[in-house]
């Protein structure tokens, strides 16, 4: 292999691209304006509007947009969209006559032929931006003037190839072989090759060629400045009628925040046993919304929607092309000449064979996706823009301003924006309508008020140990008395008039209530100490398994302590949950969660308060009957954790084991005694080798040779024998644990 071309030998050779980039017009510049709207008369054009009159913006990004006016005779009215918004608006237009008396006649907009389709359609395709070797070599045939670092070449490409180049390295360094780009062109005095990397720019004489070239640069350019396009609704009929334009696209999710009040009189009134005493606060609720679009909202009916409708994204606008195989023409194949024998007739019959044409077949790959047609009436389904208003009335915004003294909770609570919606259940979603028409201009964003009511609630301390933190969280426990969907968002508490820090709240039904903690407590700190014991309530013998079951108690004891002296506490402890542990002490939790157990307990001024909490576990432990020892068992007896049955159970186990192991013991001995005379009997067979046969040792040597063996024979017997002595008592201890369950 080649190796590969190094970077001080890259030179760009795409310069005549740029120059013909840089002089391309730029596209016509169109309206900044995100809709407009044209309406027409039989006989002319009068310009008017179609202006936005209703909006519901919902939370799962997308907003309904209702446009409304009247239109006389047969009109277009025309808007203009970004165009990354025509899907939406293809697949949520909806298009309402209300006086019944026209006719919608259709929808029509500006098609968008796919870029690559449309670079592929020029005299030079450049629709998968090729490199400048594989442009040169796609205008094979055409006239080319080349200018390389020693001057400039013309003439017609023939090709462009790959070629190894050997480069000398500097000093001691050896040569190095690359493949190396040339292009070959025909020239008056034969083929030149010419390196591509000396070639710094190039000229097509092909002066209509270059024009393709120009036109698919030019229609790229187009493409990525086409921001916006214009859809017209062409409608029909006599008179004046009112005509209505609805549908959905991409919009900011509406949000909220909040504001809560606590009254003045509790933050100096809180002290020994009333600390934690209801209250009545305040809560004021903020619709942040953003208009993003080119258009200005004015006098607009606004619906700000909890719910999320599902919306996703589908490609409309762009025309598909169905896959449509390419079938060869069918062609009948030509008569071979025959020779025939002189006065003779041919032994066969001419055969005119037809060319297998293709069936009719389905084609393969299917309808990948239909083209979007334009003209016909459009009807998707859409969220309906609400129509419903509420009975409250817009007033003008009061604000109090004063440095001197503060501003008080019942100031901040009595002089807030007034409320401007109405809230209600639409369907299955919770909705809030403005109840005075919204102006909010384009590109700028408004806090709409929303929520203004009082709630109960009051003050509380929380603590929770898994936030590691030595002090507990100031914070509030609040009812939703509104009667209100609170929507999830941050909320500002003021104390006393004076902001107090922030807390986060969710999706908050009416009636629910909720923890909101703002700031951390300085004047509270805890202390703990935790324990744990384990105590065998009982032991109990079941299928061969001695059961222990044990009693596990864990203790965690806190103590608080309040270094204020002018106000007590109400704490709340949320203590984790675990399902496998029984709550003792307290006997019972104040308040239950899905993870924690929440205690409360008071704490008067300058005070201390303790709260232990005590909670049980039963476990069991099964060990084998046969593990247990009898002596340390006995303890248990004696201290009535078991039974007296329980430990003659155990001990009529233990008796059939020990015969078990008896029997086994017994074995092992006679396996252990033919392995000592197996290797006396190889010692003697060596020594009797060596020996006269005539002798004394001989003889002596036979003599224990034959009674060896005759132990041999006595102990394959009494092996068997211990081997069913072993089997029985195996089998009885079997089964006599089968059925042991004693407690």
């Amino acid at each position: 292999m080649h190796a590969p071309l190094p970077k001080f030998i890259k030179i760009p050779i795409l310069v005549a691209l740029a120059g013909l980039a840089l002089s391309m017009t730029a596209a016509p510049g169109q309206s900044a304006r995100g809709v407009e709207a044209t309406g027409g008369v039989a006989g002319g054009v009068a310009q008017g509007e179609l202006p936005i009159r209703r909006i519901t913006l919902y939370r799962s990004g997308v907003g309904s947009f209702e446009r409304r006016g009247l239109v006389d005779g047969d009109a277009t009215i025309q808007l203009r969209f970004q165009t990354d918004q025509i899907n939406d608006i293809l697949k949520s237009m909806v298009v309402l006559d209300l006086s019944g008396k026209g006719q919608i006649q259709g929808v029509s907009y500006g098609s968008k032929a796919p870029l690559a389709r449309r670079l592929s359609s020029f005299g030079v395709d450049i629709a998968d931006s090729p490199a400048a070797g594989e442009l040169l070599q796609r205008l094979r045939g055409t006239e080319v003037s080349l200018t390389t670092n020693e001057g400039t070449v013309s003439g017609t490409i023939l090709n462009v190839e790959k070629r190894p180049t050997v480069f000398q390295g500097s000093g001691t360094a050896g040569s190095t072989v690359f493949d190396l780009p040339w292009i070959n062109l025909l020239t008056e005095k034969g083929v030149k090759s010419v390196n591509l990397t000396t070639v710094t720019g190039f000229e097509i004489l092909d002066k209509a060629l270059a024009g393709e070239l120009e036109k698919a640069l030019t229609a790229l350019a187009e493409y990525r400045a086409d921001r916006t396009k214009t859809v017209d609704v062409q409608v029909a009929g006599q008179g004046a009628r009112e005509l209505v334009v609805s549908y959905v696209q991409e919009s900011p999710v509406w949000k909220t925040s909040y504001r809560l009040i606590l009254p003045d009189a509790a933050a100096e009134g809180q002290k020994g046993t009333d600390a934690g005493a209801k209250e009545g606060l305040t809560l004021q609720g903020w619709a942040i919304v953003e208009n993003t679009t080119d258009d200005d909202w004015n006098n607009v009916a606004l619906a700000l929607v909890s719910g999320r409708p599902v919306s996703f994204q589908m490609d409309l606008y762009e025309p598909m092309y169905v896959f449509r195989p390419q079938i060869p023409v069918p062609t009948v194949p030509g008569v071979m000449p025959r020779a025939y024998e002189g006065g003779g007739v041919a032994t066969s019959a001419e055969e005119d064979g037809d060319g297998d044409e293709p069936s009719d077949g389905m084609m393969e790959g299917g309808y990948a996706r239909g083209a979007s047609k334009a003209g016909g009436p459009m009807a998707p389904g859409s969220p309906a823009p609400s129509r419903m208003r509420g009975n409250l009335r817009a007033t003008t915004s009061e604000s109090a301003v004063g440095f001197d003294p503060a501003l008080s909770g019942e100031q901040m609570g009595a002089y807030a924006a007034r409320v401007q919606a109405a809230a209600m259940e639409v369907g299955e979603v919770f909705q809030y309508q403005l109840e005075s028409p919204v102006t909010v201009a384009r590109q700028r964003s408004a806090m709409l008020p929303i929520i203004g009511a009082g709630v109960e609630g009051r003050r509380v301390s929380i603590f929770s140990p898994a936030d590691g933190s030595k002090h507990p969280m100031r914070g509030v426990e609040m009812v939703n008395s509104t009667k209100l969907q609170l929507i999830p968002g941050p909320i500002s508490v003021y104390d006393g008039g004076a902001y107090a820090g922030d807390a986060q709240i969710g999706q908050v039904g009416a009636g629910e209530k909720r923890l909101l903690a703002y700031a951390v407590d300085l004047d509270v700190s805890h202390t703990r100490n935790d324990s744990s014991e384990s105590t065998v309530q009982k032991i109990r013998v079941v299928k061969g398994l001695v059961e222990f079951v044990s009693l596990q108690r864990r203790t965690q004891a806190y103590t608080f302590a309040n270094k204020d002296a002018k106000r007590g506490r109400r704490l709340i402890v949320e203590h984790p949950r675990d399902r496998q542990w029984e709550l003792k002490a307290p006997a019972k939790a104040d308040e239950q969660t899905d993870v924690t157990n929440r205690f409360e307990l008071s704490i008067e001024p300058a005070k201390s308060a303790e709260l232990q909490i005590v909670e049980e576990r039963t476990d069991r432990t099964a060990y084998g009957i046969t593990t247990i020892d009898l002596r340390t068992f006995a303890q248990y007896v004696t201290n009535g954790k078991a039974s007296k049955a329980v430990q003659e159970a155990i001990q009529g186990a233990a008796e059939r084991q020990n015969a078990i192991s008896a029997a086994q013991r017994t074995i092992e001995s006679l396996e252990r005694e033919r392995q000592t005379i197996t290797a006396d009997q190889d010692r003697l067979r060596q020594n009797m080798n060596s020996i006269d046969r005539q002798s004394d040792l001989y003889r002596r040597y036979m003599q224990k040779f034959g009674e060896q063996e005759t132990r041999m024979e006595a102990i394959v017997s009494e092996v068997a024998a211990g081997q069913a002595a072993r089997d029985k008592a195996q089998a009885a201890f079997d089964s006599y644990v089968a059925e042991l369950e004693v407690e």
